[in-house]
């Protein structure tokens, strides 16, 4: 018996085994495999360690998708999380190649996966609230949030958790140095029974005034 000669359900558990480029290669043997990898019910799961894995053609995004986590560790997290008016322009140069990566993937995933249940964000400097608040919008099954050192995202992402998130059992929002103790209590107040975890957040210092002394100029107050 050759591999093709399986049925369905032992190629897609063959391919559960294998990393993302793995199943891409194993993809272009064949029209067999090629359609396995393309079947959504390979992809519940997606978990991204750097942000070019992002950009990438070895995975799919479906209503299957169940988990996602993208956890960028290396050096560069360091100046994605400089203030903008803090930056020099090596850095500015460095962060332009990647700044929009993981807000345009989230777009998509809003939009492609409405079934998203676990979603875990670190290391994201550049993740802005707008796109966070798109997936509490659309993805109203969403049970766990994680949010790790993403520097910019503020009380607004809170805002929409406290709108949209009756789903939500769990909510981590660790090293945000723009999340405040006043969004923390909204939170706390709109949803007692949440499992929430805040280390450091409310307690970093948050974003200093730009370089003519203005702190955020053009920001509404916010209606929480």
């Amino acid at each position: 018996m050759q591999l093709t000669d399986l049925n369905r359900e032992c190629l897609l558990h063959i391919f559960s085994f294998l990393d993302k480029e793995n199943r891409k290669s194993m993809s272009r043997t064949c029209q067999v495999l090629r359609e396995v990898f393309y079947d959504p019910a390979l992809w519940s799961l997606l978990c991204f360690s750097s942000l070019s894995e992002l950009k990438k053609d070895n995975f799919l995004l479906s209503p299957a998708l169940r988990s996602l986590s993208i956890c960028w560790h290396t050096s560069q997290v360091k100046v994605c999380n400089i203030e903008d008016w803090a930056k020099s322009s090596f850095q500015r140069d460095i962060c332009s190649r990647h700044h929009t990566l993981v807000n345009g993937f989230l777009a998509e995933v809003s939009c492609r996966c409405p079934n998203l249940l676990s979603l875990t964000l670190s290391g994201c400097g550049h993740l802005t609230d707008g796109y966070v608040i798109q997936i509490m919008e659309k993805c109203t099954k969403l049970k766990s949030l994680k949010l790790e050192n993403c520097t910019r995202l503020t009380d607004k992402t809170l805002g929409a958790v406290a709108l949209y998130g009756s789903s939500l059992r769990t909510l981590h929002v660790d090293f945000c140095r723009n999340i405040t103790q006043g969004g923390l209590d909204l939170i706390s107040r709109t949803w007692p029974l949440l499992s929430l975890s805040a280390e450091h957040s409310a307690t970093m210092i948050p974003d200093q005034p730009d370089a003519r002394g203005s702190r955020r100029k053009g920001m509404k107050k916010l209606p929480w």
